[in-house]
């Protein structure tokens, strides 16, 4: 909202303050004043010229000579090569040593072999915005009407010494969407009155329902609706201060008429329309829903097509207006209209905004309509219109209003107590002090004894509950005298729960395998959703999606992982390591909010470690990714509860995939991407894990039981077995230390062979088993007859031998 602080001087006393400080004051309680800008700054010398004489210049086709009277009975001669240009004009004039926008400075000069001393201007060359100057002087300088005296400061004339205020208002603050509204806001700061402009004109005796009717069929979208009839107008150019005035607020003046209904809208917040009675079609006003596919060509020549969703303003027969957006080509004012149909109406903002929103239609009705306008200023508005329009159109009103109303709005009443203001704000401010300050917003306000009862006024629609009261006391009060305490009470030192631990400890030690933490979104398509995913759940879909890539929530981390390894890899970074904790989410049904699950995922590509030195490259492989999860379960102390086994997952290499289990329990997988996946993103061969992080550190783990360094030595014997290939080395580790009973404290594999030297279909499997017993030195006797053991267990089990 862009604020004139001139035109606000009129509605309420300004002296003694500053725009400045007045855009101070306005932050501070509440509406941020994002900017104040002052029109006419950097800016002198610029008169009202009156053009005496005006000849062809005589080596210029495209130039005149102009004899100007300044005021005072100076005459200057100007080159001017504007086409409208014409004697007996009264124009700005930017004399020698005059100053414009962009430090521009007027010097006498010559253009052909002629003196020009200075130069006649258009509102563009005064820093007026190209859009907001009237379609008639857009090429052309700018003409003043023939009442403004000559040798006048042409800025003055033009409204441009000023500053304008741009506010920027929330949605809940649509009063402050008017002048009126904004002198009342500045009133209550200030502590001074808001005078409102009078209305007052002579109506003729012909009435105004014998010529026009008003149905209303959309009562929901429509509960007011006035209608005002205006006849024997002459359509002209509005009054210069009034086209400053439009200007100054972001609108390009039209005509009289239009100019009026804008005019109104920002100083009341109430959209008005008007219609050509006579183009308009009938004598019917008729308010309904648009029929399916109608059509309608609006104000910019564009014709559009309707629906049920939308509200017309209808002759009984067609579309007229597209109600609370924009009106229709076919009854639209223009220079021969002689009677005017005034609208002023109450629309449904929701209404208006899905009509706003179809069409690609933003206006300053619909923007207000929108956030809401106080239905007690719609019958003002019109009254205030047509007295304008009387005054400056030299219009006729015919008597009386033709209204419909299907709804009373009644301001709405709201108690609060002033214990328990001043027990939210932390303050003691009385309840005399804070009935003086919604005295000043011009509230009706009661005091008795504790309780305070507020009738707020319609135009302040935000205020509907106690703590909005307490909010505008606090404000105007000033948020600035609102004590500095600190809190009372026990304090506690603040500490992270045992998940919040091992989730950063998680974090810490990916990191210093060399992984980078990751973040991207929670919103994917349905297409990936599914992919990777370790539960699978109905799809929880967002109602209005930004876009088909991120229309519901997702199941797993791993899809936009590996999107972000393939935005990596085609930056020519062609080793990645990531990581992410994150949230995957579950459907519990239409009636429940989501399952929330949080998962531990990551994706790595390309080479492990490189030294050149030593010419040693060492590219990602299973083992590689292997080694970093059971890093992670030995930092947990999960390592005895572990197990992996071999699965097929879709997506995932056949071979080269295997499930985790945490004591029996599956909690996720890891494995290298499909190479058909890999090929289709463009990736490099790639491994992958995803892991149920609740299941992970909610798992209790036994306290650490540290033992005392062991007097007797230990023994080890290595063994390599022949097996089947498809036989899994973890089956046959566990199957060795379930036998070798409590001495056999350690088994780890240390090699594999596969090769000719072996019959086909068999591989050879090497195990490094360690004996020890704390309470005494073990002979070979004892190992022996464990070792045994376990070769026998392993036969009879696997079908194992011992290889040659």
């Amino acid at each position: 909202m862009f604020v004139s602080y001139k035109w606000l001087s009129e509605y309420v006393d300004l002296s003694g303050i500053t725009p400045e400080e007045l855009a101070e004051k306005i932050t501070r309680s509440g509406i941020e004043v994002e900017g104040v800008e002052v029109l006419n700054e950097g800016l002198k010398g610029v008169k009202v010229g009156y053009v005496v004489e005006k000849e062809q210049h005589p080596d210029a086709d495209k130039l005149n000579k102009c004899q100007v009277d300044l005021g005072d009975g100076e005459v200057v001669q100007i080159i001017c090569g504007a086409k409208n240009v014409d004697k007996g004009q009264k124009v700005a004039v930017a004399t020698v040593g005059a100053v414009l926008p962009g430090n521009f400075k007027i010097k006498k000069a010559k253009l052909r072999g002629e003196v020009s001393n200075g130069m006649i201007c258009s509102l563009q060359e005064l820093g007026i915005e190209s859009k907001l100057v009237a379609k008639e002087y857009s090429e052309g300088i700018f003409v003043f009407p023939n009442d403004v005296e000559v040798g006048v400061d042409a800025l003055e004339q033009l409204g441009l010494d000023d500053a304008i205020l741009e506010l920027g208002l929330t949605p809940n603050r649509s009063d402050a969407l008017s002048m009126l509204g904004v002198a009342h806001e500045v009133a209550a700061i200030l502590g001074r009155e808001v005078k409102y402009p009078e209305i007052a004109y002579e109506s003729i005796s012909e009435k105004a329902e014998a010529a026009v009717t008003v149905h209303v069929e959309a009562t929901d979208d429509n509960p007011l609706y006035v209608a005002k009839i205006i006849k024997n107008v002459t359509i002209a150019p509005s009054p210069l201060w009034m086209q400053t005035r439009l200007m100054a607020a972001g609108i390009r003046p039209h005509n009289n008429v239009v100019d009026i209904t804008n005019f109104v809208l920002l100083e009341y917040g109430q959209p008005l329309h008007a219609f050509d009675y006579d183009r308009f079609g009938s004598k019917e006003i008729l308010v309904r829903r648009a029929h399916e596919g109608e059509k309608i060509v609006t104000l910019d020549d564009q014709e559009r097509t309707l629906s049920t969703n939308h509200l017309v303003i209808t002759n009984g027969k067609e579309p007229v207006a597209l109600a609370g957006v924009m009106g229709g080509a076919n009854s639209e004012v223009q220079s021969d209209t002689k009677t005017v149909l005034l609208e002023s109406a109450l629309f449904h903002g929701q209404t208006i905004r899905t009509a706003s929103k179809d069409h690609g239609l933003r206006s300053e009705a619909s923007a207000r309509y929108e956030k809401g306008v106080d239905p007690n200023r719609v019958h003002a508005s019109a009254e205030r219109a047509a007295a304008l329009i009387a005054l400056y159109a030299g219009g006729e009103v015919l008597e009386g209003t033709v209204e419909v109303q299907s709804k009373s709005f009644e301001p709405a009443v709201v108690q609060t107590t002033v214990s328990k203001v001043n027990r939210l704000l932390g303050m003691n401010i009385s309840g005399e002090e804070m009935k003086d300050i919604l005295d000043r917003l011009q509230f009706g306000v009661v005091l008795d004894n504790d309780t305070l009862t507020v009738t707020v006024p319609t135009r302040r629609g935000d205020i509907t509950i106690e703590e909005d009261l307490v909010e505008e006391i606090a404000r105007l009060y000033g948020y600035d005298n609102i004590p500095t305490t600190l809190p009372i009470g026990q304090a506690y030192p603040g500490k992270l729960t045992d998940y919040q631990q091992k989730r950063r400890k998680v974090r810490r030690y990916l990191e210093g395998t060399g992984l980078y933490q990751a973040i991207t979104y929670s919103l994917t398509s349905e297409e990936k959703a599914f992919k990777y995913a370790l539960e699978q759940s109905e799809l929880i879909k967002l109602a209005l999606p930004m876009s088909e890539e991120r229309s519901v929530l997702r199941l797993s981390l791993l899809p936009h992982l590996l999107d972000a390894l393939k935005y990596n890899l085609a930056r020519q970074i062609d080793q990645v390591a990531l990581f992410e904790i994150g949230s995957v989410f579950l459907s519990q049904g239409t009636a429940k909010q989501p399952l929330e699950k949080e998962r531990l995922a990551g994706a790595i590509t390309g080479l492990w470690h490189s030294h050149l030195w030593q010419a040693e490259k060492k590219p990602v492989d299973f083992y590689v990714i292997k080694g970093i999860i059971e890093g992670l379960f030995d930092v947990l102390g999960l390592t005895t509860q572990i197990q992996f086994k071999q699965v097929k997952r879709e997506g995932m290499h056949p071979g080269r995939t295997a499930e985790i289990l945490l004591a029996g329990k599956f909690i996720g997988f890891i494995g290298q991407v499909h190479p058909t996946v890999q090929k289709e993103m463009d990736l490099t061969e790639t491994y992958v894990f995803e892991l149920s992080l609740v299941d992970l550190l909610n798992y209790n783990v036994e306290e650490t039981q540290f033992e005392v360094i062991p007097r007797y030595p230990s023994i080890t014997r290595d063994i390599a077995l022949v097996v089947n290939k498809d036989t899994v080395a973890g089956d046959i580790e566990q199957a060795i230390t379930e036998a070798g009973g409590k001495m056999l404290k350690e088994v780890v594999v240390f090699d594999l062979y596969e090769g000719d030297k072996l019959e086909e279909g068999k591989k050879s499997v090497a195990f490094s088993l360690r004996y020890f017993d704390p309470e005494r030195t073990l002979t070979d006797e004892d190992v022996t007859k464990a070792h045994n053991k376990v070769l026998k267990a392993v036969e009879e089990k696997f079908g194992a031998t011992l290889r040659g």
